[in-house]
């Protein structure tokens, strides 16, 4: 009698506890310990979305690069002596790459888009379609026939899958902001949010479309506020979704040279007993370009020019299988899931050139070309979108003209002076030239750079005229001064060896570079966007210390 007493005494005490700790777990979950707001308190003041965030998706077409360190611009042939492969050690952020470089059946679905909603016909549209098409005149060679491919290459199904080239860096940056806008659109449509704009019958799309930083800024900016474009339906009922729901996805962009190269050579194979100076030549786990599998012995890994006149190996035996560039996926990828890393064309990167990477530049996600800038706001205190009647238009020196941003996007103009005031992280908005000598090594270093009719320059590269004839095209002129140098402000770095290259251009740390505004035939690209949070998809379990008294 006296067990079952002092059994029904520890049971009850245990239940008095557990219902203590349910209660404690309960209020700890719904309370945030700095306000004491509960989660059903913000929700019911409007402070907080119902959507509950499930982490970052990896965007279509991409995979995960896991950051981390390597030894940038380390080469083991150097066999030009230009030395601008200095070795840097830099750390990398994770972010997101496409698998494969941008196929021309993924750009014409760009060029459709662009002539559907800015149609060529109209008088205020007719520069921005032309501006977007790639020069198929890139395959033409005055000692070779190529016509067919000039005239075939970008459109005929037969290269569908092959990637885009003839395409300037100018024309990879302003597609890789339209993929932005078109991915958003989408997530925006799959969750009940916004109708099909292409489908409601009511509506005129020309000149209008969905863009990611007017919708955040107010999404009735978008469609001249037409509200019968949106749907507010499933778990966004009667409200927008925010940054800060999670489901919309960053900007896409080009990747930066060290991202770019880090992804490339993908070290995380190389890595033995957390030795991380493994070098490695090519994208792939070999000193050779030749595979060493039985099925495949002696085919190459890649598609590179294999000699003078050799671009593709003698036909049956020893072939890269492509006499000019191949289909994406055509070789097997890297260990990220990459592919053609090495091979098939060169890549524009987003950095400025510069002949060299010290030791004092930033070792933490480096890039160099940025433009700080911010939204144009009106005197009424609301940002301003481009329409038809502010089209602003650039002049390139090869006089191409294009557009500074469609209609239908936000205005952005490079911050002041005054928004840099007493900042220690940067002191205006132009700093593609920072630290590499332009002010310091001028005679004029002592005044400011607004005094000076010219900017000082370190690099004594070639000015074009910018004369702008009647017809309003630019008029051909050339620099006549006595120029020592091809590297300014925009010049742009591309990587990676082409169907075009040698063996030497095929190692990733290997760097040229051409004018921001130049086409060739070897040259594609592929996009980048940020991975938000932590790293890796494997997450850490945080440590659990106890309190110390």
């Amino acid at each position: 009698m006296k067990n079952i007493y002092s059994f029904s005494k520890l049971l009850l005490a245990s239940l008095i506890i557990l219902s203590f700790v349910s209660c404690h777990n309960r209020t700890s979950r719904n309370n945030v310990s700095l306000t004491g707001w509960s989660s059903k308190d913000k929700k019911a003041a409007g402070f907080m979305g119902e959507a509950k965030y499930k982490g970052q998706k990896a965007p279509p077409g991409m995979v995960l690069i896991e950051g981390g360190t390597f030894t940038m611009g380390h080469v083991q042939d150097d066999v030009m002596f230009d030395w601008n492969t200095t070795p840097v050690k830099q750390q990398v952020r994770s972010f997101y790459l496409d698998e494969t470089e941008v196929t021309n059946a993924e750009y014409l679905f760009y060029l459709e888009w662009i002539e559907k909603v800015f149609p060529p016909s109209d008088e205020n549209y007719k520069n921005i379609y032309q501006s977007a098409v790639p020069d198929t005149l890139v395959w033409r060679d005055v000692l070779g026939f190529n016509e067919l491919l000039t005239e075939n290459y970008l459109r005929h199904p037969s290269y569908a899958d092959y990637p885009v080239v003839g395409v300037s860096w100018i024309q990879a940056n302003q597609y890789c902001k339209w993929r932005t806008d078109r991915v958003n659109e989408k997530i925006l449509m799959d969750k009940d949010i916004l109708n099909p704009v292409f489908e409601l019958d009511s509506m005129d799309i020309k000149g209008k479309h969905f863009s990611t930083d007017p919708y955040l800024a107010n999404p009735y900016l978008l469609f001249e506020g037409d509200s019968t474009i949106w749907k507010n339906k499933g778990e966004f009922k009667d409200r927008f979704p925010k940054t800060s729901d999670g489901i919309l996805s960053p900007k896409f962009r080009l990747p930066t040279e060290s991202e770019w190269e880090y992804a490339a050579k993908a070290e995380i194979e190389n890595r033995e007993y957390n030795n991380t100076r493994g070098r490695k030549k090519y994208s792939w786990n070999s000193k050779y370009t030749r595979n060493k599998s039985k099925k495949f012995r002696g085919d190459q890994l890649a598609n590179f020019k294999q000699g003078k006149g050799d671009y593709s190996g003698i036909a049956g035996w020893s072939n890269d299988g492509a006499d000019i560039t191949i289909a994406v996926k055509s070789y097997d990828p890297n260990a990220f899931g990459l592919y053609d890393m090495s091979g098939n064309v060169a890549e524009w990167v987003a950095d400025v050139y510069r002949p060299i990477i010290d030791n004092d530049a930033n070792d933490f996600n480096y890039f160099r070309g940025n433009i700080f800038t911010k939204k144009m706001i009106d005197q009424e205190g609301k940002v301003v979108m481009v329409d038809d009647n502010s089209i602003e238009y650039d002049t390139l020196d090869n006089g191409n003209i294009v557009p500074k941003a469609l209609p239908g996007t936000l205005k952005y103009i490079p911050i002041t002076k005054r928004d840099a005031y007493m900042r220690n992280n940067y002191e205006k908005a132009y700093n593609i030239d920072s630290k590499d000598g332009d002010l310091a090594s001028t005679k004029v270093y002592y005044k400011n750079e607004d005094e000076l009719e010219t900017k000082p320059r370190m690099y004594n590269s070639p000015i074009k005229p910018r004369e702008i004839g009647e017809s309003g095209f630019i008029m051909q002129k050339y620099d006549t001064e006595h120029r020592t140098t091809l590297i300014s402000d925009k010049s742009r770095v591309y990587k990676g060896g082409s169907w075009k290259d040698r063996e030497y251009w095929l190692d990733p740390s290997q760097r040229r570079y051409l004018p921001e505004y130049m086409a060739t035939n070897y040259i594609g690209f592929r996009c980048a966007t940020d991975r938000l949070g932590p790293m890796t998809y494997k997450r850490r379990k945080p440590t659990t210390t106890k309190p110390r008294y």
